[in-house]
């Protein structure tokens, strides 16, 4: 299927979308890619310490430093805001492996 056609079944919410949850963008996207969208997807939707915790571990994988993590984190600031971002941080560090010299065990 091409784009346009994937397109318009998301804009018609088809239901063959549901038996493709992976989706298609491992065809267009580099793991490396794949794996910062994740991450910023998952600070802007306030999700879990575990689903953090995977996907950091898979962006560590793909090559993607720590540099990049954090960079991603401050870029999302003006988007989902400060707070979120900072909710985002705590789970993130824990995810990386920093103990409670930087994340007190009750943040995470």
């Amino acid at each position: 299927m091409d784009d346009v056609e994937r397109l318009r079944r998301f804009c018609v919410d088809h239901p063959a979308l549901a038996d493709d949850a992976a989706g298609h963008w491992s065809d267009a996207l580099d793991p490396h890619t794949v794996a910062l969208i994740r991450i910023g997807a998952l600070i802007a939707t306030a999700a879990p310490a575990a689903s953090m915790r995977t996907a950091v571990d898979e962006a560590v994988a793909a090559g993607v430093s720590l540099h990049e993590i954090i960079a991603v984190l401050d870029g999302l600031v003006g988007d989902v805001g400060l707070p979120r971002a900072v909710a985002a941080a705590p789970r993130i560090a824990a995810a990386l492996g920093y103990g409670e010299d930087i994340v007190p065990e009750s943040m995470v």
